[in-house]
């Protein structure tokens, strides 16, 4: 058996599916998003002397040859695998190749989908030895700094001396300060920052960049997964996200920042410092983030404005209150559409994020839902549908309120696999589609649309340039091209 080097780790990003789909994946021609995770964590281990690559299948789908190049050049000890639920199958085929490749290497899997089902994922996967459960950076540091030897690392889950033997020492404390970890480490990713887009329509401009502030959401939805960092919140002080900001623009040259917190605007006086820095020193930087209805305000607003925000998300998720109420979504409609209001007021866009075919959806639900978003003044949205995650609340009754096909490999939010009661999945299909065709029939939204000629003109050369992969989808209903 060749030497490995157990002071090295191979970071992996699955595809999740077949590579010849993946040149039709209408997810990875709207969006393909850098793995910020495995990036913070190359970064992080780098402090400790640890060496580390990374392969992201999901920007360079085929890379299985790179992936064994590394594995017989570098030889490391250990290899680590960051999965969801639909790309976790994809991550237990990679790790059986790279255990045919190279032995003695030792697999680990890390990520909300191992987090959410724990001990089961070592039972039924022989090929992974150890996971990662929470947050991970500390965990998989000491693992590879003990050679994967010592059952006494916090929030790691191993294989015991005996094959049924299952360890777990406990969890790890959360990291505290999260200004203590490093940037992530964008130059590990080939082809960055060019071979990573934001979705369509959604920035003004290139290069540009997606980020993290923060980690974790304090409220408990029942259909979000909270399984790696559970209901704490903590994020970057504004200083620290300032620096960032501005490390990416003088590396990358990167004109635009996505932040994709779940709460951006969760400490009101971390936005305040940071709009502050922005205004007092500008980076000649725009930024779209996240906000929660709840937290707008018109002063608020300024100075996100001014700031250089762009465009905002909101969760809107449904346009029927009882569904809300019953999916602990703790917002009122009427309150919700006047921060829309205000947020266009303030001349920033906004984009609503909803759901379909949530458990209890009725067709009435559904029309509830298309009206409310049509009288608001949205300029773009995300109607995603219903996928019940392990991790989330609503997976250990959902069988209750309807049809679930548990196919991990399909649980990508772009598929119907949980029906609630009173429907079929076809109907979900057609009202889904009829949903965005009548969106994009308005004339107000048309007009926006042109007006990204000027606004966003990247944007509409990557839609021209896939033009029939976006008209085969609206046909097709599937991701890949309609198959």
């Amino acid at each position: 058996m060749p030497t490995l080097d157990h002071n090295r780790v191979l970071l992996v990003h699955p595809l999740g599916y077949a590579v010849g789909r993946a040149g039709g994946d209408i997810s990875r021609v709207a969006n393909i998003m850098p793995p910020l995770g495995l990036a913070t964590m190359a970064a992080y281990l780098k402090k400790l002397g640890i060496a580390s690559d990374i392969v992201d299948f999901y920007a360079w789908p085929d890379s299985e040859r790179r992936m064994r190049d590394l594995l017989l050049e570098k030889r490391p000890g250990f290899i680590g695998f960051s999965c969801t639920t639909s790309a976790f199958l994809d991550g237990v085929r990679l790790a059986k190749l790279a255990k045919a490749v190279l032995p003695g290497v030792r697999v680990v899997f890390g990520g909300v989908h191992v987090s959410a089902l724990r001990d089961r994922m070592l039972r039924d996967h022989p090929v992974i030895d150890h996971i990662v459960i929470g947050e991970g950076e500390q965990s998989l540091a000491e693992l590879i700094q003990t050679a994967g030897r010592s059952q006494d690392v916090l929030g790691v889950i191993s294989r015991g001396a005996c094959a049924d033997e299952i360890v777990f020492a406990g969890p790890r404390p959360r990291i505290p300060n999260l200004d203590d970890l490093p940037y992530p480490a964008y130059e590990r990713l080939p082809g960055y920052p060019g071979r990573y887009t934001l979705p369509v329509f959604n920035y003004p401009t290139t290069p540009n960049a997606s980020a993290l502030s923060s980690r974790g959401c304090p409220y408990a939805c029942a259909y979000c997964d909270r399984s790696v960092f559970e209901r704490s919140y903590r994020f970057n002080s504004a200083a620290y996200l300032y620096d960032h900001m501005r490390y990416l623009k003088e590396r990358f040259g990167i004109r635009h920042v996505n932040f994709y917190d779940d709460q951006f605007t969760f400490h009101l006086q971390r936005i305040e410092q940071l709009t502050d820095l922005l205004a007092d020193a500008p980076l000649d930087m725009t930024f779209n983030c996240a906000v929660r209805a709840e937290h707008v305000t018109e002063p608020l607003l300024r100075r996100l404005k001014a700031a250089g925000c762009w465009m905002v998300s909101l969760g809107i998720e449904t346009g029927d209150q009882d569904l809300l109420h019953a999916m602990n979504r703790k917002v009122d409609l009427e309150q919700l559409a006047g921060r829309v209001r205000l947020i266009k007021k303030a001349g920033i866009r906004v984009k609503g994020l909803l759901m379909i075919g949530l458990p209890g959806e009725t067709e009435e639900s559904v029309e509830k839902t298309r009206r409310f978003l049509f009288s608001l003044p949205v300029d773009d949205f995300n109607l995603t549908k219903f996928t019940p995650f392990p991790g989330a609340p609503a997976y250990a009754t959902i069988r209750d309120h309807g049809e679930f096909d548990e196919d991990w490999s399909r649980m990508d939010c772009m598929h119907f696999l949980f029906v609630p009661r009173g429907f079929t999945r076809q109907r979900l299909e057609d009202l889904h589609v009829s949903f965005y065709r009548q969106h994009y029939q308005r004339p107000r939204v048309l007009l926006d649309y042109a007006a990204m000629l000027w606004r966003s003109p990247d944007s509409w050369r990557r839609f021209l340039s896939n033009l029939g992969t976006f008209i085969r989808f609206a046909r097709g209903r599937d991701r890949f091209d309609g198959a």
